[in-house]
């Protein structure tokens, strides 16, 4: 196939715009898919994508088109809208010419649709604004439209409509994609065997195949059995098997310039296939291409098994995701109160959710997975830096520097939620920006905050303030002076760190309180009294006492002197007095779930 006939392109879009609704309907018209295989996210093969109805994992298809007499191969790159996979994102642009700019007629530009228009745009693509969900009675369709046109600067006869519902304008899309999507140019195109480089934007485990990596080929041909190798991870490796994915994978004698698909590499080690490597023949001596990252992690949490018997199990299941997931990074720690367990580091709190849900279902196991927390960088006045991922490892006193990371927030809501919003963003420490309109209802705010108050339940705050029409995304930036104190929680006398966590200093003593209420309203009682507080900075700051648990000890008397039931009763006493100098409280595993859940 004549490179000027290949078509490689994404599609742009926030969450729940119908991405692979129109997915779905392209591999229909294109009979890719067979009418009778044909079902909903064809796309989405993980059973959590097509419960939630979102795209976790991007996948590549190759379609077929027949357009002016002419055959074209349509190379279409569905990919996650979330901003936690952001990078997966970056990567698939790097390996197209164009994308299709999807916008929900019914609720206009999100805010993480403007993160990745503007990664589309530094990479130079040719951006094909779309309207979706156009056959809806809730549809806006020339306000949008407007919005749309304002942003790109294009003419509003540039922007397409389509249902991927109904399938309406779904085929004039294809066609707008042949000839306004160029075909892949490179300065240095080449079809000759030995100048193979490839680019990975993502890859899967197959516990027979071993890793199977997805790449876009920049030069050269590759065939199976030709020694290559990672440029990134230094490692060789000969390819078991080549193809396309027509959306299953389909083995090919060969994959030249300008193709997307896949390599067998029948590698079973972890750490070695990375997105954004660069996949080359062993003799090529050209380096892999720019932008290379290693994913890091931003938010941290332990993960327990609830039996200790599971322990093993449980780090064969993280090191089999790590196969499959480069970006999960985790080590082994141990509780006193939960036993041993993994410290893991997510890109975020959606795939810290999909890693934990994922767990769950892959291995069958009951886990508990501690409050996230973020990194802190520690200065001490000798000049000494430490790194901070647990709360119960933050030091104490003040003869030290806290710096926390912060994050960019963009906030896209309806000019009339405004004032349900500022007092939101305020109260999670934020420092507003810039805003500027987004069509004539809304209005986009530039906001900036630490990334510990992001996690506070910020996005669902934000939603429900806004009845569900806000939308926010984020981007890291630089780490910023932090006054944050660490916050445990004593049970009977006993550090709990389990339940320890860096909280801001002016709202320790309402964190306190809340934290001791909880655990005081969920901690069954003991056969002693048992105290619960909250410390911080050397003090109490808050405290309970639960009951203990009582028993009749001379229920069995029956008549007689009464100094025989004052004997029993002191007995009693003082061997509770005993119990709690001698004895700890165990905390079922359910009273640390239930701590760990947002209120």
């Amino acid at each position: 196939m004549n490179t000027k006939n290949i078509r490689n392109f994404s599609i742009i879009a926030h969450i729940d715009h119908g991405k692979s609704t129109l997915a779905d309907r392209m591999l229909e018209l294109t009979h890719t898919v067979e009418g009778r295989n044909m079902k909903e996210q064809v796309l989405d093969s993980m059973e959590l994508e097509r419960e939630r109805g979102i795209t976790i994992k991007m996948q590549p298809v190759r379609m077929e088109y027949k357009h002016n007499g002419e055959n074209y191969i349509l190379n279409l790159i569905d990919t996650p809208g979330h901003i936690d996979f952001s990078y997966e994102v970056s990567r698939s642009l790097k390996a197209v010419e164009g994308s299709i700019l999807l916008v929900d007629a019914t609720q206009g530009i999100q805010a993480q649709t403007l993160t990745t228009l503007w990664m589309a745009l530094e990479e130079g693509l040719e951006i094909l604004p779309v309207l979706s969900k156009v056959d809806s009675p809730l549809a806006r369709v020339e306000e949008i439209r407007k919005e749309v046109v304002d942003l790109i600067g294009c003419k509003p006869e540039d922007v397409l409509e389509c249902s991927g519902k109904t399938g309406q304008g779904v085929d004039e899309l294809i066609q707008s994609v042949i000839v306004k999507v160029p075909p892949p140019t490179f300065d240095n195109l080449s079809t000759k065997p030995g100048d193979l480089r490839s680019l990975v934007f993502d890859f899967e485990y197959s516990n027979h195949k071993g890793v199977i990596v997805y790449v876009r080929v920049i030069d050269g041909v590759v065939k199976k059995g030709d020694p290559l190798i990672f440029k990134v991870a230094g490692k060789t490796f000969t390819p078991l098997e080549v193809g396309v994915f027509s959306p299953k994978p389909v083995a090919r004698d060969s994959l030249s310039a300008g193709e997307i698909g896949y390599f067998v590499t029948g590698i079973k080690e972890s750490n070695i296939a990375s997105v954004g490597d660069t996949v080359s023949n062993q003799k090529n001596l050209k380096p892999a291409f720019s932008g290379y990252q290693t994913p890091k992690p931003i938010v941290w949490a332990s993960v327990y098994p609830k039996g200790q018997d599971d322990f093993s199990l449980l780090k064969q299941e993280l090191e089999k995701m790590k196969l499959s997931d480069s970006s999960i990074s985790f080590e082994e720690e141990s509780s006193y109160s939960l036993g041993k367990g993994f410290r893991c580091g997510f890109l975020g709190m959606l795939h810290l959710e999909i890693v934990s849900e994922r767990l769950k279902r892959e291995s069958g196991l009951d886990l508990i997975v501690t409050t996230p927390t973020v990194i802190y960088s520690v200065t001490y006045k000798n000049g000494k830096q430490e790194t901070i991922y647990s709360a119960h490892n933050f030091p104490e006193g003040k003869d030290f520097t806290v710096f926390e990371p912060w994050v960019a927030l963009k906030v896209i809501s309806p000019r009339e939620k405004m004032n349900s919003l500022m007092p939101l963003i305020y109260e999670h420490e934020g420092i507003l920006g810039q805003s500027e309109n987004v069509g004539q209802d809304r209005v986009c705010l530039s906001v900036e905050m630490p990334l510990r108050e992001l996690m506070r339940g910020f996005f669902d705050r934000i939603k429900s303030a806004s009845s569900g029409f806000a939308s926010v995304s984020y981007e890291m930036i630089e780490n910023r002076p932090a006054d944050v104190v660490r916050l445990d929680i004593l049970v009977a006398d006993e550090l709990m760190p389990i339940f320890s966590r860096v909280v801001a200093s002016l709202k320790v003593d309402k964190e306190s309180k809340k934290v001791v209420e909880k655990l005081y309203k969920t901690l069954p009682r003991q056969m002693f009294t048992t105290k619960i507080q909250a410390k911080a900075g050397g003090k109490i700051l808050a405290s309970r006492t639960l009951s203990a648990l009582k028993k009749d000890v001379t229920a069995h008397l029956y008549g007689g002197d009464i100094t025989r039931k004052m004997k029993l009763r002191e007995k009693q006493k003082k061997g509770k007095k005993r119990m709690k100098e001698r004895g700890r409280v165990d905390i079922p595993s359910e009273v640390f779930i239930k701590m760990m859940q947002e209120e």
